[in-house]
């Protein structure tokens, strides 16, 4: 079970929202949160003030970018200030750490002290060149930690249903175990979404489902889970779905096609993340 999770901040709003799942998240599964505020490195060192300054005529000064890494360290230990106040005055146990380098690198290796990495959509670290057609830290994040990534959305709902997109990969089947873990914990009711017209291949998954939640035939299943056939375009049923308003969470093996095919046509799992208006958690 989930019991540290790490929250990537930088004080943007949506990081905020993130907090708050966090804290509610944490008081559900009595799990502790660490604030991370990474200050990009390339901010401080990298051409790009150095760009700006001579754009503008102003060849950097002696003591600019020791001038720009203390303000930048500055807005870190206000933000993480914060942070840790919110999670005091909500009774969680949280701790707080600021750290220098590429800021989808530095959430990675701190990922592998965590159960659960969440985080915000898109956050002020917002990098198209760092994930693909998603576009943004989380997807790299996402794509490498090798930990379930909960992406956040603007506003904070709290999460009372949940549900599952289910294909039967290596990354679903461990999504559906995930899931029925915390459907059992939290007493959330788990629909699990199979998108196929193959009635053949839907009988077996339906089966898959149902073995994972009963491990023993002369016991009462595992959690209250139903299942739901739908056909066509994975991201658009998904999408359907979760704006029919059914659930508070939607649970999704991450990125389970080719590379190369993603980034010509776009995967699933960044189409639904874009437009998801309630939480998305990522299981690779």
């Amino acid at each position: 079970m989930i019991k540290k999770i790490v929250i990537p901040t930088d004080g943007s709003p949506n990081s905020l929202t993130a907090l708050e799942y966090g804290i509610y998240i944490a008081r559900k599964l009595k799990a502790s949160l660490t604030g991370l505020y990474v200050i990009d490195v390339n901010l401080i060192q990298g051409p790009m003030l150095t760009d700006i300054s001579g754009s503008a005529g102003m060849p950097p000064y002696k003591g600019f970018f020791e001038a720009i890494e203390k303000s930048l360290d500055e807005k870190a230990d206000f933000i993480l200030k914060e942070f840790r106040e919110r999670c005091q005055n909500s009774g969680i146990k949280a701790e707080i750490k600021k750290t220098i380098g590429r800021v989808s690198s530095v959430i990675i290796e701190e990922a592998q002290k965590a159960d659960l990495i969440l985080m915000a959509k898109e956050g002020e670290n917002f990098h198209l060149k760092e994930g693909g057609l998603l576009g943004s830290v989380a997807e790299a994040v996402t794509r490498n930690s090798g930990k379930p990534v909960l992406i956040t959305p603007e506003k904070f709902v709290e999460i009372e249903s949940m549900a599952l997109a289910f294909d039967g990969s290596v990354s679903s089947v461990k999504a559906l175990n995930l899931s029925l873990s915390l459907s059992q914990h939290n007493t959330w009711p788990l629909t699990v979404i199979i998108i196929t017209a193959d009635s053949e291949k839907a009988a077996i998954l339906i089966a898959q489902v149902e073995g994972a939640n009963r491990k023993d035939p002369d016991e009462p299943p595992i959690t209250d889970c139903e299942t739901i056939i739908l056909t066509g375009k994975e991201s658009d049923e998904i999408i359907k779905f979760i704006r029919e308003g059914a659930v508070e969470l939607m649970v999704m093996g991450a990125y389970g096609h080719n590379r190369l095919r993603e980034l010509l046509l776009g995967s699933t799992t960044s189409q639904v993340i874009r437009k998801s208006p309630i939480p998305v958690l990522l299981i690779r």
